[in-house]
Order: structure tokens, then sequence, then C-alpha cells
């Protein structure tokens, strides 16, 4: 059987009103022309028109944060001839500030919801009730706007409209990660199937892949993070979170049959010790540490994770080596989300259509290549240098900086489109390079989730529990302490608890959205 390499992360994301966070951004402004955008006003004039005031409320992962001395700040708004106001509100206090913020009815420019809308019913009740602007009819006016890929924006819609700038992510963003010159070491070949990919941890738990005579390894490090078991369960077929069946409806993946296969390879594995028996409780933080201390051979997650390890590694083990493995074969891959969140545009903020223009348009200059490479990196020869066109770290993200040169949180800004990051300079390693190759090729091969833009009142209630069942459903299948007739034990206990109604729900939301 053929395998599908990585992909979704987790099965639906729980959240809730407790889980909004991320920055709340506001951005508007007229192109650096001093021409609103593609707005009703004078495309080829000259005459600068007064800046568009800008209100941000923004997250921030740092206390220093860049401010309007920042010469970042600065070119910011000399660009989109905007005057920023920002204010920033730490991560851990952000959940607070955008609930106290969405329940005034006192909102910025724009607001950050740091996950799919529907997820949240104080904003998929604000869209309903008009408070945010809908803009997809607007995109296709932008440069960079229009570039979004329909996948991550159906991702975002709401009832089949689309209200936010999606923050973009790699739609096929996951990867296999493995010890190369284990492999070499133990004569096989890079895998293509699931036999193969079993193979490999065989050998790399039997066959004393590091060569140092002693049988202390094994195959594949697993973590409390349910993510690889979510990738590896595509490979048998899985549907990525919910599938259409034979008559068209909508059934979550732990009700089809593929599913229990994949449980059972799942169960293959730890049996075989394969993988580490304490994975249930395996701190995701120490993820990384088995294979750089030559212990684990793979990790299933994120292709960033390739470099990471490698670049680690080095510093203990010279010799040690990262592959990385993304769909192969041209088989389908389940896409992520796409994004992160979304830029949501109020209508107490921004009142008329030119001033939303204006907007969009301050988004769209601010991702131009050279403004999203300065709000990632920087000044060049200030914060990087460019070496064999390679990008060199002159300042780390930890390091104070001087107001006038300071950029801290200012790429909170960015939506990321189109992504230019990933080739604005040479990888730094061919480990790097590969990962780039990677993400570009696998969305190309990529199954979306047809249920992601749909809302469930049922799953807003009982989510959390509902995911909670057949997480530790699967868990206990995996170590043996229930059977096939315990798991579906569970899954009636799901089904019983609020799943029917979900399923139903979805389904009724689909056949909408399948009119429209």
């Amino acid at each position: 059987m053929k395998w599908l390499s990585n992909s979704n992360r987790k099965p639906v994301l729980i959240l809730s009103s407790a889980v909004m966070a991320f920055g709340v951004l506001a951005g508007c402004g007229s192109k650096d022309s001093a021409n609103p955008a593609p707005d009703a006003g004078d495309k080829g004039a000259n005459t600068k028109t007064a800046p568009f005031s800008l209100s941000i409320m923004a997250k921030s992962f740092t206390n220093d944060n860049a401010s309007p001395e920042s010469k970042v700040w600065k070119k910011i708004e000399e660009v989109t001839n905007t005057q920023l106001k920002v204010e920033f509100t730490p991560d851990a206090n952000y959940n607070d500030k955008l609930n106290i913020t969405m329940a005034s009815g006192s909102l910025p420019n724009v607001v950050f919801i740091p996950s799919n809308i529907i997820r949240i019913p104080t904003v998929s009740n604000a869209i309903k009730g008009g408070v945010f602007w809908e803009i997809g009819p607007y995109l296709k006016d932008y440069p960079n706007l229009k570039q979004y890929n329909p996948t991550t924006l159906n991702n975002t819609s709401y009832d089949g409209k689309i209200y936010g700038l999606p923050a973009v992510r790699p739609l096929g963003r996951y990867g296999t990660s493995y010890r190369s010159d284990w492999l070499a070491n133990v004569g096989l070949s890079e895998p293509t199937t699931v036999d193969e990919f079993y193979n490999m941890l065989k050998a790399f738990t039997n066959n004393d892949p590091d060569k140092n005579g002693k049988n202390d390894t094994y195959g594949m490090v697993v973590t409390k993070y349910a993510g690889p078991w979510d990738i590896m369960q595509t490979w048998f077929g899985v549907p990525n979170k919910w599938g259409a069946d034979k008559d068209g409806k909508l059934v979550p993946a732990h009700m089809t049959p593929q599913y229990m296969d994949a449980l059972k390879f799942f169960k293959k594995l730890y049996d075989e010790k394969l993988i580490n028996q304490d994975f249930a409780v395996y701190d995701s933080a120490k993820w990384n540490d088995p294979i750089i201390n030559s212990k684990a051979g793979v990790a299933i997650d994120v292709v960033d994770r390739s470099y990471q390890i490698e670049e680690n590694m080095k510093k203990v083990n010279q010799n040690g080596t990262i592959g990385l493995i993304g769909s192969t074969k041209g088989l389908p891959l389940p896409s992520t989300q796409g994004h992160a969140g979304v830029f949501l545009i109020s209508k107490s903020g921004v009142k008329t259509e030119s001033d939303l223009k204006k907007v969009l348009n301050f988004f769209d200059k601010i991702n131009d290549k050279d403004i999203q490479i300065m709000l990632n990196y920087g000044l060049e020869g200030t914060h990087y240098k460019v070496e064999d066109g390679k990008l060199i770290t002159i300042l780390k993200p930890e390091d104070p900086q001087a107001p006038d040169i300071n950029n801290k949180n200012l790429n909170q800004l960015s939506v990321g489109v189109p992504n230019v990051l990933d080739t604005a300079f040479k990888p730094g390693s061919p480990i790097r390079a590969k990962a780039a190759e990677v993400k570009a090729a696998n969305e190309k091969n990529m199954v979306p989730n047809p249920a992601e833009p749909l809302t469930s009142a049922a799953y807003t209630q009982k989510g959390a529990q509902l995911d909670q069942i057949i997480a530790d459903a699967r868990v206990k299948f995996i170590v043996g302490k229930i059977d096939e007739a315990g798991f579906k034990a569970e899954v009636d206990k799901w089904k019983s608890t609020g799943g029917d109604d979900f399923i139903k729900e979805i389904n009724e939301a689909y056949t909408v959205a399948q009119k429209k």
C-alpha cells in the first residue's frame, strides 16, 4: 500500500472564546504613490494624500516592542501612506484583551483572530450581525492578495463568503524527518510505501544503525502531541478529518473502515517497540532529543523540524544527517488549514468602502517582497547581512535594540501572501533547501478537509469532550488497553455524547454550502 507522507496535524481544531489569541492588527492606507489602492481615486495622480490613520491591536512576543521611532515602522508608514497606532498586547494577556475588546463593541480597524472564525461563537455571531466587512469580491483587485490559495480562503470562509485575510501558513507543511546516515548504514533506500516505512523503523530498532555495537536505538519518537498519528493514518486512505461516503454524506475520519487499518498498524509499531513506549506522556518539548542523541531515527511533523534537528545534531555529531520525505509518487496529501488565523476588518473602525480599500491596500503593499523581508528580518546591514546569497543574522530576536532600529513584533502585520521568504535567500544548508522543496511539492498533492469552513452547535458546546473521547480511545487501542470492540464502544459513546448531532449538523451545513 502506498503511503501518503505527512499531512494533517490535528483532526478538528478545538477552539473557543477562551482560546482566542494572537495579533489583532488594523491596516489601511493608500499606495506609496499616494493613491488609495484600486479605489475610486485618481490612479495616475501624483499628488500625495494625507496619511490614513490606523488603529492596531497586535499580539507581542517580546516586551520591547517596535515603536514609531523605528526606521522599519517609518518605512511601513511611508510606503503605505499611513499613520500607525499600534497597541501591543503580551501573548499571555491577549485572550482577555481580545474578549474585552470584542465585548466592548469599540473595535480597531482590523482584528486578528487566531483561528478559524467559525470556531469562536462571539466572532461568528459578530459576522452574522454585520460587524465586519465582507472582502471576498475585492481581493482580485490587489496584486498580492489575489494570490491567496483558494483552499486557504475556503477554510476561513463563513457561510460561503470571505470576511478575513488569512495569515498564511503552508498547506503542505508536513513531512517525515529521518536519520539519512542511519538509513545508509542499514542498507535501505528512502521509503515510498507503508511496508518500506515499517522496514525502516524495524532496521533502525534492530540493526544497530549507529554502529556502536549496542542494542540501544528505536525507530520513531512520538510524543503526547497526536499529530504523527493524524498524519500517518492518511497513508491508509483515512480522510482529512472528514470524508464523503458513497452517498455523498460527510463522515468523521474515525468512523471510516480505513481508520481501524491505521490503528492496527500503530499498535504493531508499539507492540514491536519500534516507537517509544512512553509516547502517551512524552513531552513534545523534548521531541528532537532522541534523534539528536542517536536514540531514535524518525520524527513525523512539520518539515521545519528536519533542519532544526540536523542543525542541533551537528553540534554533537558532525556525521549525523537528516533526510526528509514529503508526498511521494503523486499521492494526495491532506492539507493543513493553511493559516494561523485571520484579519477581520471592522465596520465601526472602517466606515466606508473607500476606507475599506485603503485597508486592503495596506495589507497588499506590506506583502511586497521587500517589505515582507523587512518585517521578518529587519534592515539589511543592521539586523542581517547577505553573503553569497545567504542571510546571516547580525541581531538575534532576543538582542536588545535601540528604538530607531527596533523591528520586534512588526512581523505580526504580514499575511505572507505570496510566500517570498522561502526563496528570498539561498538556503543555509541542503536540508533547508529540501524543506522548501517538500513544502512546495506537497501543495500539488493535497486533500482539503471539506468540513473546515462548516460549523456545528453541538461541536461548539461539546467539541473538546468529543475530541478527547476519540483521542483517548486511539491511545488505549495502540497500547492494548482496548480491542476493536472496545474502540467501537468508545465511538458509540462519542455518538451518544453529541457526535450524532455533530454529524447531522455538519451535513446540513455541507448541503447548504454545496448549493451556493
